[in-house]
C-alpha cells in the first residue's frame, strides 16, 4: 500500500469504547509506526466538554480533525511522515476533511453492537469519556459507504488478536495497495 515516498497514514475509526487505541496500538508496534491516540489532539475546551457530558458539535471538531491531519503528514524527531492514529471520524465530511488534508488515508472502522460498546465504556476507568455520550455518538455516526474505498470495516465481536490479524490482512490486499 505505500512506497518509501508515500507513508502509510491510518486511522482507526469508531464511537468511543469501540477500541480503536487498542488496536491502533497494536499496529502500531507491529508495524512500526508512530501512534498518537486522537484524544490527546483535542483543544482543552473540548476536553472539558466532554468531561462535563456535553457533546461536541461540528465548530469543535474542525481544529481537532485539522490537528489530526497534521500529525498524519508531519516528521516528527527521527519519524518520517505517517502513522496511525485513533480517531472517532464519525462523519463523512470528517473523514473527508482528514483525506483533503493529509493525502491517501486507510480508515479502519470498528463496528459492532451498541450493548457491547456501552458495556465496554462502564469498564474503563479514568476516561473523560462518559458512556452516556456513547447515543449521541451513535446518533452521529456515519457508517462508511461502499464509495469510501479507503475504508475497511472490522467487527469488534471478536478477541483484539483476530482484529489485528484481519487488519494486517487487508493491508496486504491488491485492493488497497492500488489506492492513489
Amino acid at each position: 500500500m505505500h512506497t518509501e515516498d508515500q507513508a502509510l497514514r491510518i486511522i482507526v475509526m469508531g464511537v468511543s469504547g469501540c477500541g480503536k487505541s487498542t488496536l491502533a496500538q497494536g499496529l502500531s508496534q507491529t508495524l512500526q509506526l508512530r501512534m498518537k491516540d486522537g484524544d490527546e489532539l483535542h483543544l482543552p475546551e473540548s476536553v472539558e466538554k466532554m468531561r462535563a457530558g456535553v457533546a461536541l458539535q461540528d465548530e469543535d471538531r474542525w481544529p481537532w480533525l485539522d490537528r489530526i491531519a497534521q500529525y498524519l503528514t508531519a516528521t516528527e524527531g527521527s519519524h518520517s511522515p505517517g502513522g496511525i492514529v485513533a480517531c472517532s471520524a464519525l462523519k463523512r465530511i470528517y473523514r473527508d476533511r482528514i483525506r483533503k488534508q493529509a493525502g491517501p488515508v486507510l480508515f479502519l472502522f470498528l463496528d459492532g453492537h451498541p450493548e457491547l460498546i456501552r458495556q465496554r465504556m462502564q469498564q474503563r476507568v479514568g476516561h473523560y469519556m462518559q458512556a452516556g455520550l456513547l447515543d449521541s455518538q451513535l446518533q452521529t455516526l456515519e457508517k462508511p459507504t461502499p464509495d469510501e474505498h479507503d475504508v475497511i470495516t472490522l467487527s469488534i465481536d471478536q478477541p483484539v488478536a483476530q482484529i489485528l490479524q484481519q487488519a494486517l490482512a487487508n493491508l496486504k490486499t491488491p485492493t488497497l495497495q492500488a489506492l492513489p
